[in-house]
């Protein structure tokens, strides 16, 4: 997916299948934690459905709508997490597994910050 489209402005945006059925409305959007990049949509499937998690990287936004490139019965049949919660790593394995993805590679991933060091001497300390 473009990568320079602002997170908030796929919300309230129509989302369809491939074969261009409506799935539903995008509710949420949900930031990779190391790259801070969209990687996931949480679609409203109905009045009174639940929220189907898609992936962003092989979606596309075209004419003001997202295009997902799988089958209706297929994301309606994606784990359900709820939404408004963080997606844990476990929870983000299962939607990878689900859609058939490959893993993100590390080398894609940002490294741990290193460990806080000290640097100098605290003031009014002499040296020894």
């Amino acid at each position: 997916m473009q990568t320079d489209i602002d997170p908030r402005s796929l919300i309230g945006r129509k989302a369809f299948d491939r074969d261009g059925t409506k799935i539903g409305t995008v509710d949420e959007v949900y930031l990779d934690d190391a790259t801070g990049e969209p990687e996931w949509a949480a679609v409203r499937t109905g009045l009174f459905s639940r929220d189907a998690f898609v992936p962003l990287a092989p979606s596309e936004l075209v004419d003001d709508v997202l295009r997902v490139p799988y089958e209706r019965a297929l994301i309606k049949e994606a784990p359900d997490f709820g939404v408004g919660r963080h997606l844990s790593p476990e929870q983000e394995l299962q939607l990878y597994h689900h859609y058939g993805l490959d893993l993100p590679s590390d080398s894609t991933r940002r490294e741990e910050p290193p460990p806080d060091q000290d640097f100098g001497q605290i003031a009014g300390q002499d040296e020894e």
